[in-house]
């Protein structure tokens, strides 16, 4: 029986929240198991669940079997792998069609996906941090591999400068301050007033810039989207290497404002059912081009 082949590899970036001791362990791996199958999109051995997840073997394969029991994995036999079930896709589907199979979040990910050629991540507030839900992997194996799940902090990240630009200078200094006296000894604390800067510069421009802030070699791009209803504020990023970011910033900026821009034209009413509208420069992209404007009209 010949070795199965891996997928092509590419830098990989991940930082995943602190457990609590009060959290249970077997919840908390079951539900990073089923975020290590919406990331990687194909089928896997125990053994590779195991060492992308620094799980002992015996622990995994227990877990691995009793979500088969449940419905939630498939298992194959023959090739000994396991991979999600349809259950899994349906849970949470009645909360939101914007995020089910081609709902229109979903779609705007995709089609940026297609014309950058990058990732796209879809982000939002936990805690002090900002979080990765949500990710549509670069098609090329050369371009960086952001993880589903990835923490960035709210104070020095592109995603989290674009999720605290939608609030009020006061609610984001409220959050520095918290976040400089929590911070672990001997870490650097934020400086105040240039954070207000950012975040002034991200409004102006209507877009959050950053390259080797958090990771060495890695950048991200990163606007809000319109806030729903029942929904915590979303912030959408084109993740990469952060030369190639550099050298394309202009084109996906623009790219980037268009199809936020296009998007919320879709939508009824979008900007009332935020504290503060869509920056200036990104309504003003929302200008349909071509038949751009086709991904939200199904």
């Amino acid at each position: 029986m010949g070795k199965r082949k891996k997928a092509a590899e590419r830098p990989c970036i991940v930082a995943k929240p602190q457990i609590v001791d009060r959290t249970v362990k077997s919840a908390v791996r079951v539900l990073e198991i089923l975020e290590y199958f919406d990331d990687i999109q194909r089928q896997s051995t125990v053994m590779e669940v195991a060492d992308a997840l620094g799980y002992p073997q015996s622990s995994t394969s227990a877990l691995l079997r009793s979500l088969v029991m449940l419905g939630y994995l498939n298992y194959d036999p023959n090739a000994r792998t396991y991979i999600t079930s349809g259950r899994v896709a349906l849970l949470g589907s009645w909360m939101s069609s914007q995020f089910v199979g081609d709902g229109k979040i979903v779609r705007l990910m995709k089609a940026l996906n297609k014309r950058t050629g990058d990732t796209i991540v879809l982000a939002v507030r936990n805690g002090l941090n900002v979080q990765y839900i949500h990710v549509v992997q670069a098609s090329a194996p050369e371009r960086a591999h952001l993880t589903l799940g990835t923490v960035r902090s709210l104070v020095m990240s592109g995603a989290g400068y674009a999720l605290l630009s939608t609030m009020s200078d006061s609610e984001a200094v409220r959050l520095a301050v918290r976040i400089n006296a929590e911070a672990p000894e001997g870490e650097p604390h934020v400086d105040i007033r240039s954070l207000r800067d950012t975040l002034s510069q991200v409004r102006r421009q209507g877009y959050a810039f950053t390259c080797n802030l958090v990771t060495n070699g890695g950048g991200i791009i990163a606007a809000p989207l319109p806030r729903m209803a029942d929904q915590p504020q979303m912030v959408i990023g084109i993740g990469g290497v952060s030369d190639v970011m550099r050298s394309r910033k202009e084109a996906l900026a623009a790219t980037l404002k268009e199809m936020i821009g296009l998007y919320a034209a879709s939508e009824r009413q979008p900007f009332m059912m935020a504290p503060r509208p869509l920056p200036a420069p990104v309504l003003q992209a929302a200008v349909p081009r071509g038949g751009t404007t086709s991904i939200f009209q199904m």
